[in-house]
């Protein structure tokens, strides 16, 4: 029986399992950065406007 191939065995996969995770958390943490700044940039941006402030006040509700 081989009992040290199966240890390495279950220890690389182990050690995948770990850099797997991370490489999650890292791409979790990169969209998150990017969401929050998709917002922020989102915010700055002026509403428009009408050169007659009067237009649009009023909305027909009738049909």
């Amino acid at each position: 029986m081989d009992i040290q191939g199966a240890n390495a065995s279950a220890t690389s996969g182990a050690a995948l399992e770990l850099v797997s995770a991370k490489l999650a958390k890292s791409q979790q943490e990169q969209e998150g950065r990017a969401s929050l700044q998709l917002l922020e940039s989102a915010a700055d941006v002026p509403q428009p406007s009408s050169a007659n402030p009067a237009l649009g006040g009023t909305v027909n509700t009738y049909a």
